[in-house]
């Protein structure tokens, strides 16, 4: 993105002689075009990704575990059913406190099926999500991983054939405006506040607040808060709503990610944030995803008529 566009029209001298004038028009016109290129290209990759073999489009099941052994399957008489599985008994996850093992079932491990890309031991370790690392449990076009949510693990199961991801239209947008495009206010918390993230589950994710940015939009000044997902990331996340999610966003909210600060978390700055770049959570692609809900201090009375709109409509 070329944040530096804004930065060169409020600081641009005006000479009195005439070349400037139009090195300025002409700026102004490659500024917004470059904007704009960068903007559909990343707006088209959004759209490249959700249909990967492995993206959010191909989710089409979650199953939590409980303590014990876990069999699943296509079989009905697995504890967990998975439906698009062509093998009746795939294993058995045995979850021992925080401790993660696949066992093949009474049959072996059907033929094919993998853990990272190789067959498995007996037993194979399984490590979740919340590791950085989850492992991958493979067989046919089915991909299944284990996700860690408070104190819950399950089973997060996709399908690169799914009716979703086969049947894929396309995304929607509002036009490029750079009227929502917008200079904002960095205004750091020292030190970052560790607040509750409500979720689609109905539970509370921690997270660090490192600040708050404050911006205007049509007269109205409003003010939004974003969480770090780890300590190193490199950008922040807003999960934020509008008024527009009443009509024509979706309704639980949408995210928005900028790059850090000009002068880092610690210190005052100043942080741009386009709002057209606002995008869906998964959760807007499949009842399966756990998603982050906005928080209160991030659920606007102004509307922002910019990024992505509803999926479903």
């Amino acid at each position: 993105m070329n944040r530096t566009f804004h930065r060169r029209l409020t600081g641009l001298i005006f000479l009195l002689v005439s070349i400037p004038v139009l090195s300025y028009a002409a700026d102004t016109k490659a500024g917004t075009n470059a904007w704009k290129t960068d903007l559909l290209a990343w707006r088209a990759q959004q759209a490249k990704n959700l249909q990967e073999p492995t993206g959010w489009l191909t989710l089409i099941g979650l199953e939590w575990l409980k303590p014990g052994d876990n069999s699943f399957g296509s079989a009905k008489g697995n504890a967990l059913v998975v439906q698009t599985a062509t093998a009746p008994n795939l294993g058995v996850v045995q979850l021992t406190g925080d401790a993660l093992q696949l066992l093949p079932p009474a049959t072996g491990y059907p033929k094919g099926l993998l853990v990272d890309g190789v067959a498995p031991a007996n037993p194979q370790s399984l490590a979740a999500d919340s590791s950085g690392h989850p492992s991958k449990i493979t067989f046919a076009s089915v991909t299944i991983t284990v996700i860690h949510r408070g104190d819950r693990y399950g089973l997060r199961i996709k399908d690169s054939k799914a009716a979703a991801r086969v049947q894929f239209h396309g995304l929607k947008w509002y036009p490029p405006n750079e009227a929502f495009w917008v200079h904002a206010k960095w205004i750091p918390y020292n030190p970052p506040h560790h607040v509750g993230i409500p979720t689609i589950l109905g539970t509370e994710m921690m997270a660090d607040v490192p600040g708050v940015v404050e911006f205007t939009l049509d007269g109205k000044t409003s003010r939004l808060e974003p969480v770090l997902e780890s300590p190193d990331d490199k950008d922040l996340f807003f999960i934020m709503r509008d008024t527009t999610s009443k009509s024509e966003t979706y309704g639980a909210g949408r995210f928005l990610y900028t790059e850090l600060p000009d002068h880092g978390l610690t210190q005052p700055g100043e942080v741009w944030l386009d709002f057209n770049r606002a995008e869906n959570p998964p959760c807007a692609y499949t009842p399966f995803a756990t998603c982050p809900l906005p928080p209160p201090q991030n659920r606007l009375d102004v509307a922002i008529p910019a990024g992505q709109l509803r999926y479903h409509e």
